[in-house]
């Protein structure tokens, strides 16, 4: 059905996709964008672009676009921890060992399988600005398979809209919990960041043209005599194994057990049974704070350190 809309004065000047996106209900800025680049938008008959301005009087009409269906399935053997949920969002304490979406080599068994199964979830609508996001609706930001923790999931176009720019913008509080090789000597890591060169699964802070990368890093315990230590790294970016390279590259204190970025395994024993005892990289993501993207309550939420991580912990310990 088409919808048909004149502009007023208080339109007047305004780009098309910005005032559309304050006229048609419930519908994001970026879907606007997309319903325009399909040619779905019309000012007095004629297809527009975005950044064309909007005339009082002017007769705009958009036929909207069937929501992009998810291609991934519902799974309700697919269990997931809800720390909160609204009719806009949820926070969820992944745990390791599970993928956040949909990719090659996992197409079941992931968070958004398990999400797609829930009441309430299934409303949430891809981004129609990300290429693969029929794969991952409601996703704005991720952490990696083995890492354990905190991750908000949207399930309307202005909350994920909402989200991603303050994600971008560096307004959402990202701390991590991480166990070293060593202990850093750095409290903050800056960094030209991008993929390695050599390596498809690999990224690397030695390259000269990138985007920017920033953790702050504290010692909160320095474990086995200084052969380790348990650390808090807090997120200003958010790249993908931002900390686990920081770590590696720029502190020289890798992640205990991260098999990608450590590349040299220590003989230290107590190391080697720490390693044994979590089987994962010691990575957790314990502290995730926002404003709701919809009614502007600040949102901070805890969790600690799973089972696995803690027993890494108490190995270490042992020797003060």
């Amino acid at each position: 059905m088409t919808l048909r809309f004149i502009a007023d004065e208080a339109a007047e000047g305004q780009r098309v996709d910005k005032w559309l996106a304050t006229t048609v209900p419930d519908v994001s800025r970026a879907k606007i964008q997309a319903w325009i680049s399909e040619g779905r938008v019309r000012i007095d008959g004629h297809t527009c672009r975005s950044r064309d301005a909007v005339t009082t009087g002017n007769v705009v009409e958009v036929d909207p676009g069937e929501p992009p269906l998810s291609g991934a399935e519902p799974d309700a053997s697919v269990s997931v921890e809800v720390v909160y949920e609204d009719e806009y969002l949820l926070v969820v304490n992944k745990p390791a060992g599970m993928v956040v979406h949909p990719a090659r080599g996992h197409a079941s068994g992931t968070l958004v399988n398990g999400l797609l199964a829930r009441g309430g979830f299934s409303k949430a609508s891809a981004d129609p600005l990300d290429k693969l996001g029929h794969f991952r609706p409601g996703i704005v930001h991720r952490i990696d398979k083995e890492t354990s923790g905190l991750l908000v999931v949207t399930k309307t176009d202005p909350a994920r809209d909402g989200l991603k720019d303050d994600l971008a913008s560096h307004r959402v509080e990202r701390v991590y919990r991480a166990i070293t090789c060593g202990v850093p000597r750095v409290t903050e890591i800056r960094s030209m960041y991008g993929r390695h060169p050599k390596s498809r699964l690999r990224f690397t802070s030695f390259v000269s043209d990138g985007k920017a990368a920033v953790t702050y890093v504290k010692v909160l315990e320095v474990l086995a005599t200084g052969h380790a230590a348990f650390v808090e790294c807090r997120l200003e970016t958010g790249r993908t194994h931002q900390i686990r390279v920081h770590l590696a590259e720029k502190a020289e204190t890798p992640i205990l057990a991260d098999k990608l970025y450590r590349t040299r395994l220590s003989s230290d024993l107590l190391l080697k049974e720490a390693t044994a005892a979590i089987g994962r990289q010691a990575l957790h993501a314990g502290v995730l704070g926002f404003e709701h993207p919809i009614t502007k309550q600040p949102l901070r939420f805890e969790v600690p350190p799973p089972a696995d991580f803690l027993a890494a912990l108490d190995v270490l310990r042992l020797v003060l």
